[in-house]
């Protein structure tokens, strides 16, 4: 006995576009019966005019405006539109859909499409939550930082300083939140002056947040508790916590930022993303959403993890011992890295995948309408575990997992001393940074042997990877790279400063990286007193040496040292005493200005304030020449 064969009525029934797929042919059908041929274009307008009422037509002509060397065939092609020859020109749509797309006139290629989901389904607010736009400071340059730039002890909810999520970098379903706002009530006072504080109430609370503004298209995060967000940075706060995990899932889907373009392009608005509908899904249907979203979340939070400059960082992935073990050597566990990666991404665009199958299902979508959609918006940022790679080879993911363990063993190094200062070169009796380097590597892999582990090291580091420069020693990177490296790691705002007698990649005389939390004018004050003056010293020294023993290239080169050391220990002078001649800000002019301070209320010389960023206070070590990099803001 033949087995039957079970129909889904349901769901035949629910494809928004079966009257039409089973009028046109018969039309068509009718038609032929009285000798008379129609295409299915014919078909479809007088199927239109019959159930749709009036329609209007657009006509698709700016691609066939003259350009270099090709004749304007704009009159052609619409003659041609209007006697059914050539596809994609002529658009006719029914006029009661634009009344279901409310303010979206021009988007004649959608309405037609997804007019009905506008009619039929209930609109996100106030049905799931209220979406609204935050602070805007009118002055992020002296209110906002990057949350490295302030003391942790600061920074939090009845603080100076408070986490503030402002749109930032295209990321789905998970961004970190590393900036920080100064929530002070004489900052408060001064924003309601001159810019917007608006939803205060909403402030504090989790929710869903985006970037107003991208061109990689419509990215939703999760906002967590304790954070003031901004007008580019607007957020969504749904009505119970059963449905954040649901909406985050729908709102980061292909279908959702299809129907977000049927109103705008790039421009991601509150106005809009409220009035955007939310078919009511089954319960079952909800939490398959909602499980999907958080599955895509929980790794990518979870990787952020080994992000020096995430609020979230523990160790660096190459550390990980939940991912790469713990015995292996360096390339072992960059091997391992490699895998694990691709192994997550694989799985979480799988997941993502499967979430686009439940949203699409969500809002009854057939397979033809779903074609034309994803043709329509072409191709869209893939999900991936690590946004700040994106689209980089193998090799180069190899090289910053190197590059980045290096520079957690210098932070370490530089956070352990109790002065936040490491001279490059051995003096004032302590080891240099290179040797404190290695012995940081020991501690962080313990039982093998150090010399081992930095043979690997620099094995990996004279590999070829494009954007990374190669080098052949341990020294090389930390006098040559580490800097410049930082300063791009860290958004141009670095704590860890490289002032040196001599810039670029030439050697110099005497180098120290110096805290930026703990550089206070009594540091500067033990800098020059104390590792420059030794330095200084030492070379003479040398120099008289070696004209004593009459080796004079030697008695030469040290002599260089001393000058060289001498003319940085000046420059140094110059911030210390915030020395000026000429001209406020010119080129002579080393104080410390603090543009939104009144000149009475700003430092006298080189005493600065942790509050007004690394922007302000690196400048006068900027236009000195001291620094290893040539220009960092």
């Amino acid at each position: 006995m033949a087995k039957k064969r079970r129909v889904d009525l349901r769901g035949i029934l629910a494809n928004p576009d079966l009257r039409r797929e089973l009028m046109v042919p018969t039309i068509q059908a009718t038609q032929a019966r009285e000798g008379i041929e129609t295409t299915r274009n014919q078909a479809e307008r007088a199927y239109y005019v019959v159930t749709e009422g009036e329609r209007v037509a657009f006509f698709d002509l700016e691609r066939f405006r003259a350009v270099k060397g090709e004749p304007d065939r704009r009159h052609e092609m619409f003659v041609r539109a209007l006697h059914d020859e050539g596809d994609n020109i002529r658009f006719d749509v029914a006029r009661r859909d634009f009344g279901a797309i409310q303010g979206s006139p021009l988007t004649y290629r959608r309405i037609g499409l997804v007019a009905h989901i506008f009619r039929e389904s209930p609109s996100l607010q106030p049905v799931w939550g209220v979406a609204v736009q935050g602070l805007a400071t009118a002055a992020d340059d002296r209110f906002v930082r990057h949350w490295w730039e302030v003391n942790r002890e600061v920074v939090g909810r009845e603080k100076d300083w408070v986490p503030f999520a402002k749109g930032g970098e295209f990321s789905r379903f998970y961004a970190d939140v590393y900036l920080l706002v100064q929530w002070t009530s004489a900052a408060i006072e001064v924003m309601e002056g001159i810019g917007r504080v608006q939803n205060v109430s909403h402030y504090f609370k989790s929710g869903l947040t985006w970037p107003r503004r991208t061109a990689k298209g419509f990215n939703m995060r999760v906002l967590p508790e304790g954070c003031i967000f901004a007008d580019k940075g607007p957020t969504l706060f749904p009505k119970s916590r059963e449905a954040t995990q649901f909406l985050l899932g729908v709102t980061n889907s292909s279908l959702f930022e299809y129907l977000f373009k049927t109103k705008t392009s790039f421009s991601w608005e509150v106005g809009i993303i409220s009035s955007l509908p939310i078919p009511t899904p089954k319960p079952e249907q909800e939490r398959r959403i909602a499980v999907h979203a958080e599955s895509i979340f929980r790794p990518k939070a979870s990787w952020d993890g080994g992000n020096e400059i995430s609020t979230h960082f523990h160790i660096p992935w190459i550390l990980r011992e939940d991912i790469v073990g713990v015995d292996g050597s360096i390339s072992a566990r960059l091997d391992g890295l490699a895998r694990f990666e691709v192994t997550e991404e694989t799985r979480i665009q799988q997941l993502y995948a499967e979430l686009n199958d439940e949203v699409y299902q969500l809002y009854g979508i057939s397979d033809s309408t779903r074609k034309i959609v994803e043709e329509t918006l072409g191709e869209r940022p893939p999900e991936v575990l690590w946004p700040q790679m994106e689209g980089k080879s193998i090799e180069q993911k190899r090289m910053e997992h190197v590059w980045r363990l290096l520079s957690y063993a210098v932070k370490r190094v530089i956070e352990s001393g109790e002065d936040g200062i490491v001279p490059f070169g051995g003096v004032a009796g302590e080891p240099g940074l290179v040797d404190r380097v290695r012995q940081e590597l020991a501690a962080l892999f313990p039982g093998r042997d150090i010399n081992q582990v930095e043979i690997e090291i620099v094995n990996e580091l004279k590999r070829s990877a494009r954007g990374y420069r190669r080098c052949s020693s341990l020294g090389d990177w930390v006098n040559n790279v580490f800097f410049e490296y930082h300063c791009s790691l860290y958004k141009n705002r670095p704590i860890l400063w490289h002032i040196a007698s001599a810039q670029g990649t030439s050697a110099f005389a005497f180098g120290a990286l110096v805290h930026y939390h703990l550089f206070d004018k009594n540091r500067m004050a033990k800098l020059r007193g104390t590792y420059l003056r030794d330095a200084i010293e030492e070379f003479r020294r040398e120099a008289a040496l070696a004209d004593k023993e009459r080796r004079t290239e030697d008695r030469m080169e040290w002599q260089a040292k001393v000058e060289e050391t001498q003319a940085l220990d000046r420059k140094l002078q110059r911030i210390q005493e915030g020395h000026n001649e000429g001209p406020e800000g010119g080129d002579s002019d080393y104080r410390i200005l603090t543009p939104w301070k009144e000149p009475d209320e700003r430092p006298k010389g080189w005493d600065p304030d942790i509050d007004d960023g690394v922007k302000v206070n690196i400048a006068p070590f900027e236009k000195a020449g001291v620094l290893r990099v040539a220009k960092v803001t």
